[in-house]
């Protein structure tokens, strides 16, 4: 079987799209309202750790609450330099990241990535919007596509990634027991 390259084709891949990020403070201590294209930390925590980095100084970890993201690294790469990644289920509220730079600690909501357009440039904006009401509608769209994932997958759920923590006595990050 003969095999044809192509070599006038790049291999290079397309720059990265930029964060979809608002930094907007509202009171109830958030500092910004982040709508990632998926939910692969791996890909999106560089880009917003970078993005972040212009604007509040050196990003040198951030924390999750692990419910809504499929994978948490330990660590993800921005510039050349190493950012830890750290979770909990007891701490980190569900619906925010929290950031820590040479400047403190920030927080920003996150905007399910799921949403459609009109909806999260209306929660990016603000347009009134307090935080109480902007994390309750990112709970309800977070709570749909759970929905949307159990009636695809005939409601197993997605399998946890990670282990409990040490101490733990609830369930498992993405709540199901073992």
């Amino acid at each position: 079987m003969a095999v044809t390259i192509d070599r006038t084709t790049s291999s290079r891949r397309a720059p990265p799209q930029p964060a979809r990020l608002s930094l907007t403070p509202a009171p109830g201590g958030l500092d910004g309202v982040w709508w990632p294209r998926s939910r692969a930390l791996t890909r999106e925590l560089p880009i917003l750790t970078a993005a972040l980095g212009e604007r509040w100084g050196r990003i040198t970890g951030v924390t999750v609450h692990p419910a809504h993201w499929p994978v948490t690294p330990l660590w993800v790469s921005t510039a050349g330099r190493t950012v830890q990644v750290g979770w909990s289920t007891e701490e980190q509220d569900p619906h925010r990241l929290t950031f820590f730079s040479t400047d403190g600690r920030r927080d920003v909501l996150v905007i399910p990535p799921e949403t459609g357009a009109d909806a999260a440039a209306q929660l990016m904006a603000g347009d009134g919007i307090d935080v109480p009401a902007r994390e309750g509608a990112a709970e309800g769209i977070a709570a749909r596509s759970r929905e949307e994932a159990g009636e695809t997958d005939g409601g197993a759920g997605r399998p946890s990634s990670l282990p409990r923590p040490i101490g733990s006595t609830g369930p498992p990050p993405g709540g199901r027991p073992r």
